[in-house]
């Protein structure tokens, strides 16, 4: 099943790589769940570099970082050491199913081969497949509600939202009386 803006996400505590409980929704702030492929793909951490430099930018606009992996909690700790946000780890792909979030051959386009290659240039080699090459992106913007004010489904591995895309999104979503959604909302 796939959410689309305006659902309504069940209550859930996800299990961080730390041990900790992650509430979703967070009672008190926005989260954005995210969906990225295995711990060291190369294009998936490209992006995730971009979000670690507008970390505070982020957190200004009221934003929860959740970041999942189709990788052991493991293998997360050990290479994901710098990383200013939650993260999860799922192997089994099972949160991947529950939000419609896609297995493909997503790195095969001019876009993720592009990402790819600054990614490998940053050290990031995709050497750890745990969980395997195939996946795409997908991003929710969760209200404390649990109302999904947006969602964006990638088309391949590299299809997610900028930072100044979650950012608009973000402002969109706490402008809003409660109960209603943004007009800009992606899907």
């Amino acid at each position: 099943m796939k959410f689309k803006t305006g659902d309504i996400v069940p209550a859930t505590t996800l299990e961080s790589v730390t041990g900790e409980p992650i509430k979703l929704p967070d009672p008190d702030r926005l989260v954005h769940l995210q969906f990225r492929r295995f711990v060291d793909c190369p294009i998936c951490n490209t992006h995730i570099s971009q979000l670690r430099v507008r970390a505070d930018e982020i957190e200004a606009v009221g934003v929860k970082e959740v970041i999942v992996f189709h990788s052991s909690a493991k293998s997360i700790r050990s290479y994901q050491k710098d990383v200013p946000f939650e993260l999860v780890g799922d192997p089994t792909k099972a949160l991947y199913k529950k939000y419609g979030v896609e297995t493909s051959p997503g790195f095969l386009s001019l876009r993720a081969l592009g990402a790819a290659a600054r990614g490998v240039a940053h050290g990031h080699f995709g050497l750890r497949l745990s969980g395997g090459p195939f996946g795409l992106p997908g991003d929710f913007l969760i209200a404390p509600s649990g109302q999904i004010t947006a969602v964006k489904y990638g088309t391949h591995a590299y299809d997610q939202w900028s930072v100044d895309e979650l950012i608009a999104l973000a402002r969109g979503a706490a402008a809003l009386p409660t109960g209603r959604l943004p007009a800009f909302a992606a899907e």
